[in-house]
């Protein structure tokens, strides 16, 4: 048994514009079978619907992000999230300064083009020497003039440095890049730990 939808009022005075419009097919038949119009029922409105519904602003449930362009971690908080490659062990025991590094390069004042190929070159000769760990200093860097529109980072070096590590040609020799301990410059250095060399 189907059952037959009841239609509301706005539905019903529609139909009764276009019943009013329509021309019948077969006036003598109409004037027979003339039924009434069907009578709108009134639905009961609910109250509860309304009460379930509780006002809101655009914006009230949105997370509050706080105010800063820097979308990246602080370097520290990087190098240190990077998974461990090398023994477990040694790796505690360099991050505590208990290892000596066997080399070390100071960038500290050289530009961008003086620092690359000294430091390609000093972890080349040093995978190739078979040292395992070099202390690479960069400076803690100071901070410049920053009159531009876009914000510029403290130690230029400082932020270079891991990036340089990570690319050819040294990124096959170079196991770890850590911040260095405190008594070897901490945030201002580098801890390298290099593979070792075959041969």
């Amino acid at each position: 048994m189907t059952r037959r939808r009841r239609l509301s009022d706005d539905d019903l005075e529609l139909w009764r514009q276009v019943a009013r419009t329509a021309e019948p097919l077969h006036p003598a038949k109409k004037a027979r079978q003339a039924q009434p119009a069907p009578k709108p029922r009134k639905t009961p409105v609910s109250e509860t619907k309304s009460e379930l519904i509780s006002p809101f602003e655009i914006g009230t449930k949105a997370p509050h992000t706080p105010p800063g362009h820097d979308l990246q971690r602080p370097l520290g908080q990087r190098l240190a999230g990077q998974p461990v490659a090398m023994d477990r062990k040694n790796f505690t025991r360099m991050k505590r300064g208990k290892l000596q590094p066997e080399g070390r390069i100071d960038l500290h004042g050289m530009t961008l083009a003086q620092a690359h190929p000294a430091l390609t070159g000093f972890i080349l000769q040093s995978h190739a020497m078979g040292r395992r760990l070099v202390l690479v200093i960069t400076g803690k860097g100071k901070r410049g003039d920053d009159d531009g529109p876009i914000p510029r980072q403290k130690g230029v070096l400082r932020h270079q440095v891991p990036q340089w590590l990570r690319m050819a040609p040294l990124y096959g020799i170079v196991l770890q890049v850590s911040e260095a301990h405190l008594k070897h410059g901490g945030g201002g250095a580098y801890y390298v730990y290099l593979r070792r060399s075959r041969g």
